[in-house]
């Protein structure tokens, strides 16, 4: 059975508007949180992604430095196009 992360929540940790750079904390159903970076000229872009160290990877189950998110990137992207959790973080 392949790994589907699936966005629960999504938190604003810290912003730049100026540059319009943001910095998002994506929280997942099974309990792993992500830190996320966006661009936001010209349009919404994730520039970044990595896993919190408060839960082992659900991937490759490490508890230390891993870049198996990286791989779902274009997935959790999607979900946020989808469910529009940029625009209720921003609004909160």
């Amino acid at each position: 059975m392949s790994y589907r992360p699936i966005i629960s929540n999504v938190e604003e940790a810290s912003n730049n508007e100026k540059d319009g750079l943001y910095e998002f904390i994506f929280y997942l159903a099974d309990g792993t949180e992500c830190r996320t970076f966006y661009n936001r000229y010209p349009e919404w872009k994730m520039t970044n992604i990595t896993r919190l160290q408060k839960t082992p990877c659900p991937v490759c189950r490490k508890d230390f430095i891993c870049r198996c998110m990286e791989s779902f990137r274009d997935n959790l992207q999607q979900q946020v196009i989808d469910n529009e959790w940029l625009e209720k973080a921003i609004v909160k």
